[in-house]
């Protein structure tokens, strides 16, 4: 069986809300995880779910954005987006918990590891560019709004990750990026960590996008830049990105943009 699985959750930690909705666990396996959350994938009479469990102040505060924002887009969009069962807050324990419509498929990343057909990845890569283009035409819910500009609100959190955690950028960075914003962009919904890693794909069709925790009204930009990094089997060669392009129908990024982003913000996220 190789490597013993690790079982970040048990069985008997789980709410009493969310076993009762289960009603009998069947199958339980723990995929690779998120550094933010313990995650299970569980299968039980009602159905396959995802189960999340956070910890601490930061990671439950998280976790409760992201269900707020799943909730905003299950009712008021079309998106592609996992459907919220339980949410369960233990104030005393510090936990938060929540159980999700478990989406069919697997990460895009994978999917592109072990697709050797060239035609079928590149119209992997169209279809990653085509859904990001669909989410940020959707109308972004009232809710997801920030009072002020959304860049403002995330150079203060950068500020505020680089002095309280353990970020790759550092002082000299972060008086960088507050000097040299890019020019003001027409803001939209946006996903907030738009990457390989959080879109699912099923036969080589986008089947959801998930972990929407920094789901806001914000510079597509941000996305369409995080979106073609250079990962291993994706985005090493330009090819990658003009499929990607053409799927989202323009290129709204240059390079300075792109580095403002991606070399620049994303160090302190």
């Amino acid at each position: 069986m190789g490597d013993m699985e690790m079982q970040p959750i048990e069985i008997t930690e789980m709410p009493l809300e969310i076993k009762e909705y289960l009603h009998t666990i069947n199958a339980i396996k723990f995929p690779r995880q998120g550094y933010s959350s313990d995650v299970a994938i569980i299968e039980s009479d009602q159905g396959v779910f995802a189960l999340k469990r956070t910890k601490g102040k930061l990671f439950c505060s998280w976790l409760k954005r992201e269900i707020a924002v799943l909730n905003c887009l299950a009712k008021q969009t079309t998106l592609p987006v996992p459907t919220v069962k339980k949410f369960v807050e233990q104030q005393n324990q510090n936990n938060h918990w929540a159980l999700l419509e478990c989406v069919e498929g697997e990460t895009l990343r994978t999917a592109l590891c072990t697709e050797t057909n060239k035609g079928k990845r590149q119209e992997m890569l169209f279809h990653f560019g085509a859904i990001l283009s669909q989410i940020h035409a959707t109308p972004c819910p009232k809710e997801l709004q920030y009072k002020r500009k959304w860049l403002d609100h995330m150079l203060d959190q950068a500020e505020y990750n680089f002095k309280n955690y353990k970020v790759e950028g550092n002082q000299q960075l972060l008086e960088k990026i507050k000097l040299t914003q890019p020019d003001n962009y027409q803001q939209t919904l946006i996903h907030g960590d738009f990457t390989i890693d959080n879109v699912l794909v099923s036969n080589g069709v986008i089947t959801g996008v998930i972990d929407w925790g920094s789901g806001a009204c914000g510079d597509p930009r941000y996305d369409v830049s995080l979106a073609i990094r250079p990962k291993p089997n994706a985005f090493e060669n330009n090819i990658d990105k003009e499929i990607f392009f053409e799927g989202y129908g323009a290129k709204i990024i240059d390079d300075s943009v792109y580095n403002y982003y991606v070399n620049g913000l994303y160090e302190f996220f």
